[in-house]
């Protein structure tokens, strides 16, 4: 909002989790205050550029966090926040968008659909998330708990969205190091008065390439493969 200090307000009781959502809520607000010159109509973000800055702060975060710590059990214990936030984000927002995708198009061609049948859809895609890692029965309502189905069909795209663009973006940090800022911090500026495929030719990225997205699981790969080597070390592999 043009005019108005951005403010973070959140419980934060020093843990993992407090300080990675404290950078998380400050990219937000570092997004909407760069932007905000822009004005009413143009400095707001689309939901697919929204989590930009809050997910590249939370992974610049992470990192320090990461590199500060020297106990394996501590280092496997933040990866393994990390990578289960990273689930969330992505493979489970999918695993939602696909069931909404299945039932919008099964309204569409046959008509209402009885809450029977939407417990049916919803278990087809969460068997599809989770395979026979975890059990599901007296899953199948649990579609009716998410608010975004009724109140903003198709959100949950944005997040799987968000994140790996995000996190594309810092992989190129990674690679490049300051040569991104520069052009990162242009595209915050740009607030929502561009096209997400002009914001990310801002940093160098073509969004109709696959390995956009593609880096983004890499990244979460990179955390998997460390922990997994912890897990081994501390003999629990």
């Amino acid at each position: 909002m043009p005019g108005v200090h951005p403010y973070v307000f959140m419980n934060y009781t020093g843990d993992r989790r407090s300080i990675l959502t404290l950078a998380h809520e400050l990219g937000h607000a570092l997004h909407g205050s760069m932007a905000q010159p822009l004005g009413y109509f143009n400095a707001g973000t689309p939901l697919t550029t929204a989590e930009t800055a809050s997910v590249f702060g939370e992974a610049l975060t992470f990192k320090q966090l990461l590199a500060l710590e020297d106990d394996p059990k501590r280092r496997l214990d933040l990866l393994s926040g990390q990578l289960e936030d990273a689930i969330a984000t992505t493979f489970r927002q999918i695993a939602m968008n696909r069931f909404e995708n299945l039932a919008h198009n099964e309204r569409r061609d046959r008509g209402e659909l009885a809450p029977d049948r939407l417990g049916e859809l919803w278990m087809e895609c969460q068997t599809a998330l989770f395979g026979d890692s975890v059990g599901t029965e007296g899953y199948d309502t649990w579609w009716s708990y998410i608010p975004h189905f009724m109140g903003t069909p198709g959100y949950v795209y944005a997040y799987a969205y968000g994140y790996l663009f995000a996190l594309a973006i810092f992989r190129s940090y990674q690679r490049e190091g300051d040569a991104i800022v520069g052009p990162y911090l242009d595209l915050l500026r740009a607030g929502g008065s561009k096209s997400p495929e002009d914001l990310a030719r801002m940093v160098g990225l073509d969004l109709t390439d696959p390995s956009i997205w593609a880096s983004g699981i890499e990244a979460m790969a990179d955390d998997l493969d460390e922990a997994e080597a912890l897990a081994a070390e501390i003999g629990l592999g």
